[in-house]
């Protein structure tokens, strides 16, 4: 079985940084109230070789320390760590394999996004910040059972149809977030909440007035390539 040490020096150090960077980010979930007790999990993928940093499965949050984050390879064995990582690193090993430009993986049971999940909807699209954010509604992906790839396969196989959403409601089940990293991810997460909250509020006032697709457009790729610092 391949040790941390086998991935190189470079490997090595990197490791140590997103283990930070990893730990701190499960504050985040935490803040933004997308989390509970133990549930949910933030993991990032390596530059410098085909290894993941996760939380380890069933520890509560306030337990958690760079040390205590899981080293795993891309197909979620374990290669440094003295904690079993989440049940559900074979879902996020699964992603990266198959979604090389993704870094980051998000998964949270946050309340509104898992009501929509729970009926089997899409967000709508009624919000200019969803264009940016989305691209378009955020899909519900199919029912999968967790401890396997199959989560990990019903968001790749739900992004591949909604290629400008970074979210996927995986059906009676919970949000899953990608990101260009960890903590991409996690802004991804919170505003797949928020979303989630506004259209569910709206919902209650009357019907929602869809936003135009070419508008959408219009909007994700300001988004993507002007709006922020690049």
């Amino acid at each position: 079985m391949a040790t941390l040490a086998d991935f190189g020096p470079e490997a090595v150090a990197e490791v140590k940084q997103v283990r930070q960077v990893v730990a701190d980010l499960h504050k985040q979930l935490i803040k933004w109230n997308l989390v509970v007790w133990t549930a949910g999990n933030v993991s990032q993928r390596l530059r410098t070789a085909d290894l993941l940093v996760i939380k380890p499965s069933g520890l509560r949050y306030e337990y958690l320390t760079p040390s205590s984050m899981v080293v795993c390879d891309l197909d979620g064995n374990v290669v440094d760590g003295a904690e079993a990582p989440s049940s559900d690193t074979a879902s996020h090993a699964y992603i990266y394999r198959h979604m090389p430009g993704v870094y980051g993986v998000v998964h949270t049971h946050s309340t509104y996004a898992t009501a929509w999940a729970a009926t089997g909807q899409n967000i709508p699209c009624g919000l200019t910040m969803m264009g940016d954010e989305f691209g378009g509604p955020v899909p519900v992906g199919p029912f999968r059972l967790i401890g396997s790839e199959a989560i990990g396969q019903g968001v790749v196989d739900t992004l591949k149809q909604y290629p400008h959403s970074s979210a996927v409601l995986m059906r009676n089940h919970g949000p899953f977030v990608i990101g260009k990293n960890a903590e991409d991810a996690v802004k991804a997460a919170a505003m797949t909440e928020e979303v989630a909250h506004t259209m569910w509020a709206a919902r209650q006032l009357g019907d929602i007035i869809p936003i135009e697709q070419s508008d959408i457009d219009s909007l994700n790729d300001r988004y993507q390539h002007v709006y922020g610092q690049h």
